[in-house]
């Protein structure tokens, strides 16, 4: 049984039409992305997976709980096996890089300030960094406030990783590094892990398999080197980048 299921999901705004019929799966423990031009639905899709957003019709089921069906209260609770780490890290400005990571400990937990700063230490050693417990967000640079982010999403064991666009913004170097810290996360905490990006360098480093969502629904998914030589025009237009082509086509 699929750990992740999203079963033809609906979801429009103001009439505009965003899911369609959209339909996939996540294996326990498996590393999908989601690739797909802006405004196709990605991050809509991340929002149901987590409960943030309810589809006009369809199923999400989580380890065979079905969001859809649950209450505000239920869904609070279930999210702790969540953790989320959102464009550009969303982190609080107005707090140091300690407090945004103990922030979901306090909220969440009964654990001491002694247990928390123990599990903030730790988070921080699994993404790589020292001695910026006390910096503002703001006195980071891009990289290091998405690292802090990760630390944050995952500092209460979740079982499942959702990643928004991790590396919008960044030099490709800096995304290389980005992308290699998700695999190794991966590897290391043994966790679910969905993304959703446009970068396709960083689709085929982190991806057990890569999904593309296209007008609302799933038009391809494989592993990497399966996806890659996909005969679908729209998905090889996008790999490649190239202007022209059924993507542009209308533009």
């Amino acid at each position: 049984m699929a750990y992740i299921e999203l079963r033809n999901l609906y979801k429009s705004f103001d009439s505009r039409a965003v899911l369609c019929d959209m339909s996939i799966d996540v294996a326990r423990g498996e590393s999908l992305v989601i690739v797909g031009g802006s405004g196709t639905g990605k991050s809509v899709t991340l929002k149901h997976i987590i409960g943030l957003l309810k589809p006009d019709r369809g199923q999400v089921l989580i380890d065979g709980h079905d969001l859809t069906s649950m209450t505000e209260v239920e869904l609070n609770n279930f999210r702790r096996r969540f953790g989320m780490a959102f464009q550009e890290g969303a982190l609080f400005d107005s707090m140091s890089v300690f407090e945004n990571i103990a922030f979901p400990l306090r909220r969440h937990t009964k654990m001491s300030e002694k247990e928390i700063r123990a599990r903030v230490e730790e988070c921080l050693e699994d993404v790589h960094l020292h001695g910026v417990e006390k910096k503002r967000p703001s006195e980071l640079s891009g990289g290091m406030r998405r690292r802090v982010g990760f630390a944050r999403a995952i500092s209460l064991s979740p079982e499942i990783l959702l990643f928004d666009e991790p590396t919008t913004g960044l030099d490709p170097v800096i995304s290389d590094v980005i992308a290699e810290l998700i695999e190794e996360m991966d590897l290391k905490l043994g966790v679910t892990t969905v993304t959703i990006t446009h970068d396709m360098k960083v689709a085929f480093k982190i991806a057990d398999r890569v999904a593309m969502l296209y007008k609302g629904q799933i038009i391809e998914e494989g592993t990497p080197e399966e996806f890659q030589q996909s005969t679908n025009p729209i998905v090889q237009q996008f790999i490649e980048g190239r202007a022209q082509g059924p993507l542009t086509d209308n533009e």
